[in-house]
């Protein structure tokens, strides 16, 4: 039963997808383009590196307005889905938010895609938070940026993380999630928390005992990840899972739900460590959005319940399922992420 448990839950955990009706089209590869997006001719893009508070390297895509305006501009940082990379999802969140105004970068997390940290494919639920604020950190000391106006933007599991960037990092003027899980909460729980005591005692002890091999083998076991090919008897949001990440359309190399697999025991601190309880303290500005057919609403729904304050919206898409909002330019809401960014960034209301 734990062994059936686990298998799901590295397959829910990968938090990622898109069935749709019109998408950020696919496009060929080329030496100069890798990105699972065409690229855009308003912008200009720099690869970028810094380091976190933990000393591991971050890797990005700074994307720059061509048009920039003299005085320095709103900025914004942009990371997700969990296990996907910089050239995937938040790539188009980042050059699509540049292209209207905004500095923004695109990057990898720690110990995932062109980022540093060792062991790899392994989450931390403290130091992916940190990340956010290292974003921060780097677009606050750009000359084109005034350090005074950052926000974030999470998508899917580091939608969560970025709920929590912005209770612990003051700088964050304004955040939005973007079909927010909760990724502590789904560990530690399962889905629509249906994991009691018991189930969840069985898995730390499974978890702990491959602690124990890993050590031994002197290498880390490697959770289950998306089929291969298909059966057809896959839940729907797998089939949208594959569809994205397993095709032309979205696959890249160097995602972990692309092409590898998370670390088994990637998912112990992610047990033990809820990443929400303070955000209730979240003075800022905060837009949620989410599908309103989305398995996974009821993570954001419950996230907001939590925030006070009148500069807190929830946004609920219609019609879209969870992984629409990753490339479905139908579905995702960029005017009305545009005017909560100029609102509470350029504006400072």
């Amino acid at each position: 039963m734990v062994k059936k448990f686990l298998i799901s839950l590295a397959v829910f955990t990968l938090i990622i997808g898109g069935a749709a009706m019109s998408m950020a089209k696919s496009h060929e590869k080329n030496s100069d383009w890798d990105k699972t997006f065409p690229k855009s001719d308003k912008v200009d893009i720099q690869k970028v590196s810094f380091k976190n508070r933990y000393g591991i390297t971050l890797v990005g895509d700074l994307y720059t307005p061509k048009n920039k305006p003299s005085e320095k501009m709103a900025a914004i940082a942009v990371a997700g889905p969990f296990g996907a990379v910089k050239e995937q999802a938040s790539g188009l969140y980042a050059q699509t938010m540049a292209e209207r105004g905004f500095v923004t970068l695109a990057f990898d997390p720690s110990y995932t895609g062109e980022s540093s940290g060792e062991p790899r494919n392994v989450s931390s639920p403290e130091i992916n938070t940190e990340d956010f604020s290292a974003a921060v950190d780097f677009l606050s000391n750009q000359k084109d940026v005034n350090p005074d106006k950052i926000g974030i933007i999470g998508i899917c599991g580091f939608g969560g993380f970025g709920l929590n960037a912005a209770a612990i990092d003051t700088r964050i003027k304004a955040a939005a999630t973007v079909t927010m899980y909760d990724m502590t909460r789904v560990t530690a729980n399962g889905y629509f928390d249906s994991m009691d005591e018991k189930a969840r005692y069985e898995l730390k002890e499974s978890l702990n005992k491959q602690r124990t091999e890993d050590f031994k083998n002197g290498t880390y076991a490697k959770a289950p990840g998306l089929p291969e090919k298909l059966t057809g008897d896959e839940p729907q949001f797998v089939k949208d899972y594959y569809g994205y990440y397993k095709t032309k359309r979205g696959f890249h190399e160097r995602s972990i739900n692309s092409n590898g697999n998370w670390n088994t025991t990637a998912s112990l601190a992610l047990i033990n460590m809820p990443i929400l309880a303070y955000s209730n303290e979240i003075k800022n500005a905060v837009l949620m959005i989410h599908g309103e057919k989305a398995h996974s609403r009821y993570f954001s729904e419950d996230a907001f319940k939590k925030l006070k304050g009148n500069n807190k919206e929830l946004l609920i898409v219609e019609g879209a399922n969870h992984v629409d909002l990753y490339d479905n330019l139908d579905k995702i809401p960029f005017d009305k992420i545009e005017q909560f960014f100029t609102k509470y960034l350029k504006e400072g209301k």
